[in-house]
């Protein structure tokens, strides 16, 4: 079976044939005794039972089916503990390393960048865009969305089940978290070099390393300009991610990847300066709770007269916007909630036209 990912939509639905198969079929020719009235039931055993992995699976909202190679589930390691686990877990771990990866090269580039004081040898801040290409290749299985809202416009507009959501959120929170972690510590005595041992500071400070975790505002902004500089980014983001995952306008097929990168890059070269397109929970939130956790105190909650719930809220609010532009006004698709009635709320439908209801029941019992 293939194993291309489907980057920032529904995750694969040719789930993999269960693990355990069916036995060998039992022959019911007569012999010279009589025939046995109870032939043994021919159904497998998964059929007649749900396995453990798929009851932990369908508990974490997941579908019962790991999305693995058939022939990697036919190997005898997947009986073991670990394998099991990892089973039950896969696209939880996708969404964390594939955001994990995601901020690593993001917050990498920016320390880099910042702590090396302007040196010609310093690197470029493209480090979001490689981070963002490199985890989606990571989170293919599970959909590579590395991004609460993106993961729930796709709810919202594609169709992927919103029992998923809580999972990958809690994946891809703890993802960026803990890249920030590591992060902090490759960069520790830079930063004390920098800020001196021991004192950690936020923005506006001129020696302020706090920015290479999370997003600041420029000192100048009044708050409604933060919010529409994160909303129209996080606009852009998810209409051009719809735009390129659509086959049938052009699409970017299995360039997906490349193309994102030209994404990221093109919307912090053109919306990054005023509140650095922070664009994702995950990469700002996560991070912003490891560097108080680290020392840089209560200010990376209040400065910038606490911004701190603008990269939370703006970029929810953006990508459903710009998924809604799209699907209105360019996608044809079936999957998509705007071009069902009553976008999809079977029950609006029903409630709003109880007659109408009474008539699909009769043409189905027909």
């Amino acid at each position: 079976m293939s194993s291309h990912s489907q980057y920032y939509q529904t995750p694969r639905a040719d789930y993999i044939v269960p693990i355990a198969s069916a036995p060998t079929t039992p022959s019911f020719e007569p012999s010279n005794g009589p025939a046995n009235p109870n032939p043994p039931s021919h159904t497998s055993a998964l059929e007649e039972k749900p396995s453990q992995l798929e009851h932990v699976r369908t508990a974490l909202g997941l579908h019962p089916h790991p999305p693995v190679s058939d022939d990697h589930l036919q190997q005898e390691h997947h009986q073991l503990l670990w394998s099991q686990t990892r089973l039950a877990l896969r696209e939880f771990f996708a969404e964390f390393f594939g955001t994990f990866v995601m901020v690593m090269f993001g917050n990498g580039s920016v320390a880099q960048v910042l702590l090396s004081s302007g040196e010609k040898s310093a690197p470029g801040g493209n480090g979001w865009g490689i981070g963002v290409m490199l985890g989606v290749y990571v989170a293919g299985d599970s959909g590579g969305y590395l991004n609460p809202a993106v993961t729930f416009s796709n709810c919202l507009f594609r169709r992927l089940p919103w029992r998923r959501f809580p999972i990958f959120f809690l994946a891809q929170f703890l993802g960026g978290f803990c890249a920030a972690g590591v992060v902090y510590a490759n960069y520790i005595a830079a930063i004390d070099n920098l800020e001196g041992d021991g004192v950690r500071t936020v923005p506006p400070s001129k020696t302020a390393t706090a920015g290479i975790f999370c997003t600041y505002p420029q000192p100048f902004l009044p708050r409604a300009s933060m919010f529409f500089s994160e909303f129209i980014a996080s606009t852009l983001l998810m209409f051009m991610i719809f735009a390129l995952k659509d086959d049938s306008n052009l699409g970017a097929g299995p360039l997906f990847p490349l193309m994102l990168f030209f994404l990221i890059f093109g919307l912090g070269a053109c919306f990054g300066f005023e509140t650095g397109y922070a664009l994702n929970l995950a990469r700002d939130f996560g991070p912003r709770l490891m560097s108080y956790a680290l020392g840089y105190g209560g200010q990376v909650w209040s400065a910038g007269g606490y911004y701190f719930w603008i990269p939370v809220v703006s970029p929810f609010c953006g990508c459903v916007f710009g998924g809604f532009l799209y699907d209105v006004f360019v996608y044809t698709g079936d999957d998509s909630v705007v071009n069902s009635p009553w976008f999809g709320n079977k029950r609006v439908r029903e409630r709003a036209f109880p007659a109408g209801k009474r008539v699909e029941e009769r043409f189905e019992k027909v």
